[in-house]
């Protein structure tokens, strides 16, 4: 039995690579800071282990022992107040696991990325040809994405790298959920002009295991899905609850205006705004991707939007999130 260390097993990609990981065999160590992360991590199989991505010592001792580590602890935050701490994470954590994993002899380092490392700059479908934008982009997360990726390829350590579009599934709580939860309410103000690409959350845990089964070392996959404008994701979520939704999506330039005044509203409150500019200028964009390598060298499946959001809406009914 193979012994792997997990980060971010109590988000959402992390657990469905917990349960992964665990189908296949391994003992899973995963990072946990909080009880409640104890007790939904020991839930599924795992083994909860205290440690922290500022600490290597720490980190070294959760790490002894592991054949492999699998990196999905990230923040998130489109907000520029956080941007230190989310560079602490992103850029400094990820630069201290590596550390403790090569003082190890750990064996692998299956690091989750993200297409923010291409950045919102980049307009072409996105392949893993096309050169990473992610230092030139004034947004933060884009920026961080794109230095822990290179702080990977640059270790010393066996890697795979992963860089997912925009993340649908059961077990989502706090990204598109909150859009879905917005429509159940009816409260959704407007619908952003871009358009993305929605990957099964399933489905990437499953190519990760695989790719580190299957030793796909110093290589990298983006992981998409089918193509939807944001209006159109909202149409559908709108008939799926039988909800009222905008007819159209908002004009770039109104949400952008929208979002700098909630962001210098929020200098005076300290309270992050519902819009910052960092994510109006990502949701105005058109995301395309190719995951042909994917499929082509680790089986990936694109599953269809319908289906991913059909389960994803069971998935929240049942939890309570949104009405019957």
């Amino acid at each position: 039995m193979a012994t792997v260390f997990l980060t971010g097993a109590s988000g959402f990609l992390g657990g469905h690579l917990l349960r992964e990981l665990c189908a296949a065999g391994c003992e899973v160590r995963a990072l946990s800071r909080r009880a409640e992360s104890d007790n939904a991590i020991a839930a599924q199989g795992g083994i909860p282990v205290r440690s922290d991505l500022a600490d290597v010592a720490s980190l070294e001792t959760a790490l002894n022992g592991c054949e492999a580590v699998f990196h999905a602890a990230a923040s998130t935050s489109m907000w520029r107040a956080h941007a230190a701490v989310q560079t602490a994470t992103n850029v400094q954590g990820t630069g201290n696991l590596l550390r403790a994993a090569e003082s190890l002899g750990v064996q692998a380092f299956v690091h989750t990325s993200s297409v923010s490392a291409y950045s919102h700059l980049e307009h072409r479908t996105l392949d893993e040809s096309i050169p990473q934008r992610g230092a030139e982009s004034w947004i933060n997360y884009e920026r961080t994405k794109y230095l822990s990726e290179e702080a990977v390829r640059r270790a010393g350590l066996p890697w795979i790298v992963f860089s997912p579009s925009h993340i649908l599934g059961p077990g989502d709580r706090h990204n598109w959920a909150r859009l879905i939860m917005l429509v159940d309410r009816e409260k959704l103000p407007g619908i952003p002009s871009g358009s993305g690409s929605f990957a099964d959350v399933r489905e990437i845990a499953r190519v990760q295991v695989r790719a580190w089964q299957r030793q796909r070392f110093g290589e990298a996959y983006l992981l998409g899905g089918e193509h939807a404008s944001y209006v159109d994701f909202v149409h559908r979520v709108g008939a799926a609850l039988g909800k009222h939704t905008p007819r159209a999506a908002t004009p770039a330039w109104a949400l952008m205006t929208f979002a700098r005044a909630a962001d210098a509203w929020s200098r005076v409150t300290g309270k992050e705004p519902d819009v910052t500019p960092e994510g109006a200028a990502i949701v105005c964009e058109t995301l395309r991707v190719d995951s042909s390598k994917a499929k082509r060298e680790l089986d990936y499946v694109e599953t269809p939007l319908s289906t991913l959001l059909a389960d994803t809406l069971a998935w929240m009914k049942q939890e309570g999130l949104i009405a019957e």
